[in-house]
């Protein structure tokens, strides 16, 4: 009897060493976010550390908190892989997207499986300098259009560099752009190309360990005439880990 007791309290303790192993390695963050087009846009991203230098990841976006809303309440996950390369971060990961904006054009009925998104993140840290880039294909992978709609597709991308003025405090530039790449019409044709927006502004972020809040501001350069974002650039960020 002690035999076995002695057994189990060992497979209950290589269990309780290999759980605890395995949250040390999982991390979580999540960022509120709120800009003058997407609306409120909540964010969770999550890490599993393979490697001192390699990680599995995944995130989720709600954008149907604002504008996404009429789009079938749009949403979107992903997964993918991240290592690192000296002060870099290089993030390349594939989501899909739940709702009616690429399928039909915020047409029709919001479906699973609207759209898939190929899409690379690229962090940047040093000891005085921060930055990211992101780049994002938004394709049509369901078509769910009638007479007359026409499935959409579009480019989302942003860079942004910053200075560490102090431990807490950074400021910087930030530009990004989007805009409907193509699509087809039921019916015969296809999209033209038509400009969201290009924002370019300023940002000063403030940190605190693992919190922060970032707010960007200024001017939409996309042709006034012709743009579907009529807004000027303002975005609020609160973030933190988990």
């Amino acid at each position: 009897m002690k035999k076995i007791t002695t057994v189990l309290m060992l497979f209950l303790a290589v269990g309780l060493t290999a759980q605890e192993d395995s949250k040390d390695k999982l991390s979580f963050s999540l960022s509120l976010n709120q800009d003058a087009f997407f609306g409120f846009t909540p964010m969770m991203t999550a890490s599993y550390e393979l490697s001192e230098t390699t990680a599995l990841t995944a995130y989720g976006i709600q954008w149907g908190g604002g504008t996404g809303s009429a789009w079938g309440q749009w949403t979107e996950v992903g997964f993918g892989y991240s290592f690192q390369a000296g002060d870099f971060n290089i993030n390349p990961q594939l989501g899909f997207t739940m709702g009616s904006l690429l399928s039909s054009g915020a047409a029709q009925r919001g479906v699973y499986f609207d759209g898939i998104v190929p899409n690379l993140t690229v962090n940047y840290d040093a000891d005085k300098f921060e930055g990211q880039v992101y780049i994002g294909y938004y394709g049509a992978l369901t078509d769910n259009t009638a007479a007359g709609n026409s499935t959409n597709n579009y480019m989302h991308y942003w860079a942004n560099l910053g200075y560490k003025v102090s431990g807490s405090l950074s400021i910087g530039l930030h530009a990004e752009e989007l805009y409907l790449s193509s699509g087809s019409t039921n019916g015969g044709g296809t999209l033209a190309r038509a400009d969201g927006y290009f924002w370019f502004g300023p940002y000063v972020q403030l940190t605190k360990g693992d919190v922060g809040a970032r707010f960007s501001f200024g001017d939409n350069y996309a042709d006034a005439a012709t743009r579907f974002a009529p807004n000027d650039f303002y975005k609020l960020s609160f973030f933190f880990s988990l």
